[in-house]
């Protein structure tokens, strides 16, 4: 298993690479591939709101661009005092993305690491079958 405290030193260092101009709230991740691989993300924000990209999908996207494509933990750290879990939107990203049972560890600012699994997260999220999808 990963050691929980370099994982949050890491994010940590990365947090002042995050672009939070407007939200002022700086977000790192780290995705842990089935595969043992780590990759990184930080939140991307733009003045078109929903056009930035939030840590945890910058994380699954470096994830995927480097062939791993399942995930058995996600962990997310920033900028506020407390504990920060994903959004919905980036719940569903690592819901579709995860292994079973994939944990998601909000890491505190004094070392603290709560785990939730994505399923306690979003017990209502869904998985589709990319042979059942229709192309157009």
């Amino acid at each position: 298993m990963t050691d929980v405290s370099e994982i949050a030193a890491t994010l940590r260092a990365l947090l002042p690479r995050a672009h939070a101009p407007y939200s002022g709230v700086q977000v790192a991740c780290a995705v842990e591939g089935a595969d043992g691989t780590i990759h990184h993300g930080v939140n991307v924000e733009n003045a078109a709101y929903p056009q930035g990209l939030c840590a945890e999908a910058s994380a699954i996207s470096a994830a995927v661009t480097q062939g791993t494509a399942r995930l058995t933990r996600v962990y997310v750290a920033s900028s506020l005092p407390g504990l920060v879990w994903p959004c919905g939107g980036c719940r569903q990203k690592i819901f579709e993305f995860a292994c079973e049972g994939c944990e998601v560890i909000a890491l505190g600012p004094d070392g603290e690491a709560w785990r939730q699994t994505i399923e306690q997260l979003l017990p209502s999220g869904f998985r589709l079958d990319p042979a059942q999808v229709r192309r157009s």
